[in-house]
């Protein structure tokens, strides 16, 4: 079994305009690299949890009209649930790159 994830040898993927994604799932579990820039417009809320580490830059997350800003060698949980719903929002010249668990 390996054990080591090469990020590396994985594609990015471009899921909607302003982010890429290099993603790792076993079925149950994903880790994903995400990349965000300020052309990145989420649609809809969010119900789903997430946790993960910001790696480089900055990212603006919206909770239900509560802002929140996360920086390089910020960790962030978010609970599963319509109490945690979410978006990111990209302001003009920002953009982060960070790594994701979910399940």
């Amino acid at each position: 079994m390996e054990y080591r994830l090469c990020f590396d040898q994985l594609q990015w993927e471009q899921p909607a305009p302003g982010v890429q994604q290099k993603v790792f799932s076993d079925g149950t579990q994903r880790l994903r690299l995400l990349r965000f820039d300020d052309q990145f417009v989420e649609p809809e809320w969010c119900l789903k949890g997430h946790w993960g580490y910001i790696l480089q830059g900055e990212l603006t997350i919206d909770f239900a009209g509560e802002i929140k800003q996360f920086r390089a060698g910020d960790g962030l949980w978010i609970p599963p649930g319509p109490d945690s719903k979410h978006k990111v929002v990209m302001p003009p010249g920002q953009s982060a790159e960070l790594i994701v668990f979910e399940k």
